[in-house]
């Protein structure tokens, strides 16, 4: 392979989007599994009880907002 194939800036950009992609479902299927385990306490239905969506919620934000911050602190270093 020749090695500016490899500098090249649209190749660059596609591979970091890609990248992102699949950072965020990573993400997704980790909140999904965290907040679900946690929260969905019940037999599966056609809703959420009022408890278990408050829950999931809940689980959600804080699982963001951690991930926020712990994503500030790593590019601040």
């Amino acid at each position: 392979m020749d090695a500016s194939v490899l500098n090249n800036p649209r190749l660059k950009a596609l591979i970091e989007e890609e990248r992102t992609k699949a950072l965020t479902n990573e993400l997704v299927a980790k909140l999904t599994h965290v907040c679900w385990d946690k929260c969905v306490t019940g037999s599966i239905g056609s809703s959420f009880s009022r408890s278990e969506a408050s829950c999931l919620s809940n689980c959600a934000k804080r699982f963001a907002e951690v991930k926020m911050m712990t994503m500030q602190r790593i590019t601040e270093r």
